[in-house]
């Protein structure tokens, strides 16, 4: 099946950026869809407040790929609140739209970003509002899951 992809799509598969890994991450989410396989993992460096460095691993599709790049692109530099809101809908309008059925990529990348911050927050014992990151441990209603390391 082939997909129209956008231009900023097409860039962001071909020349992903903030690609690796960080050594001794200050958080880390990983996310998965069981359906297409596709698996994002994010890792945050984080300094008084602010997404001082965000990089992530992807196995998936170019939108897989693409929005994970984008949404790192999104939250670098940020301070966590910024970060945690991020939707995927304004992911998949940085990219200037994904294919129907591939949103499903732009909520994985808003999912990994979320249960990156969830992971600072629970390694760091900083209390938050747990409404803030419901539903992010269970399949959600797009098929992703949600895995803790």
């Amino acid at each position: 099946m082939a997909f129209a992809y956008t231009e900023k799509v097409m860039d962001h598969f071909i020349n992903p950026r903030n690609v690796g890994e960080i050594d001794n991450p200050d958080g880390v989410g990983e996310v998965g869809n069981a359906k297409c396989g596709d698996i994002m993992k994010v890792f945050l460096r984080v300094e008084e407040g602010i997404l001082t460095d965000v990089k992530f691993k992807t196995f998936g599709c170019a939108s897989a790929i693409a929005t994970s790049s984008m949404a790192t692109e999104m939250i670098k530099g940020k301070p966590i609140a910024e970060a945690l809101a991020l939707t995927n809908k304004a992911v998949a309008e940085a990219l200037d739209g994904l294919p129907p059925v591939k949103m499903h990529c732009s909520v994985l990348a808003e999912d990994a970003v979320k249960m990156a911050i969830k992971n600072y927050y629970d390694t760091h014992g900083i209390n938050y509002d747990a409404a803030l990151f419901a539903g992010l441990e269970e399949e959600d209603d797009h098929g992703d899951l949600i895995m803790e390391d």
